[in-house]
């Protein structure tokens, strides 16, 4: 049963909350509005750049002075894209632990006892956090996404890596529109692209639609689950526009829009769905306290002149 909260596929860009009516062949039809996952306690951070002060989200209102020693200190692998500068993957395991010991953060899902999945309702799943995704019975690798993290956790460690996280039309131009030089084939420069793979969602990590690839890569996680298969190895997909990895499907990414306390933008879909919330008409979003099994997130920078 898809997540109730993600929003209805749309062409005119509009934001519709809490229904998806429109899925690919094959797939069941949602409910029209779904319960809102439990909203774990608001974090309560350690030791951040004092830089990120002027940010202004609770998070980041409690950092110290502890920052970066590097001027890559996450290990980034960043790719120019337009004006931009655009990490290749999601934000991995690896990565996320430097900022965790870095800043002795203690993330929401850690204090709540775990992270959530939705199962036919929002369920709690012990133990499930950034650094166990599905539990003490996967020991993951570090260039699995790291999930399991808050709007703000994911703004927190963007800044500390020396970026942010895009805004929507950034992540948009990233995903849909293919701004190389000179791109190998079959992309070419200028043209936007229907999903971030291109003319279609073959390669991307997602339910059913994306070819028989998608199951092969998945982490060998071991948990039993009603829907999906799980995430893919950062950089396991095949690259797609602008040569970046998983803009589409894998993991949901937490995106800096709408303006406001309540909700945040999750763009790309994941590997709990179908090609649908990939294309590029699709928006969704979701409270920024949540946690969940398939959301991450991925950092962009201001390219340098």
């Amino acid at each position: 049963m898809p997540d109730p909260i993600a929003a209805h596929p749309v062409a005119s860009g509009a934001l519709v909350r809490g229904s998806e009516t429109a899925q690919p062949p094959g797939h069941p039809r949602p409910r029209s509005r779904g319960p809102r996952p439990h909203s774990p306690p608001r974090f309560a951070g350690a030791g951040t750049l004092a830089a990120l002060l002027a940010i202004g989200s609770p998070l980041l209102a409690q950092a110290t002075s502890a920052g970066p020693t590097s001027v890559n200190p996450a290990a980034l692998d960043w790719r120019s894209v337009g004006t931009l500068e655009v990490a290749a993957t999601e934000t991995t395991i690896g990565q996320f632990r430097r900022w965790v010991q870095a800043t002795s953060t203690v993330t929401a899902a850690e204090r709540a006892g775990g992270g959530q999945l939705y199962e036919g309702g929002w369920v709690q799943r012990r133990g499930w956090t950034w650094a166990r995704p599905f539990g003490s019975g996967h020991t993951p690798q570090d260039d699995e996404p790291a999930v399991h993290v808050t709007f703000d956790e994911a703004r927190a460690f963007c800044a500390w890596a020396g970026g942010r996280l895009p805004r929507e039309a950034e992540w948009r131009r990233a995903a849909y529109t293919e701004q190389r030089a000179q791109p190998p084939a079959p992309f070419q420069t200028g043209r936007a692209y229907p999903y971030p793979t291109g003319d279609r969602p073959d390669g991307a990590q997602c339910l059913d639609d994306c070819g028989p690839q998608a199951a092969a890569r998945a982490v060998k996680h071991g948990v039993s689950l009603s829907r999906g298969l799980g995430p893919a190895r950062a950089g396991a997909t095949p690259p797609g526009v602008n040569g970046l990895h998983d803009l589409g499907a894998n993991v949901w990414e937490w995106v800096d829009d709408p303006p406001g306390d309540g909700e945040r933008l999750t763009l790309g879909g994941s590997w709990w769905y179908g090609a649908g919330p990939m294309h590029a008409d699709h928006r969704a979003s979701k409270p920024r306290q949540t946690a969940v099994v398939y959301i991450g997130f991925r950092c962009v920078r201001d390219a340098k002149r």
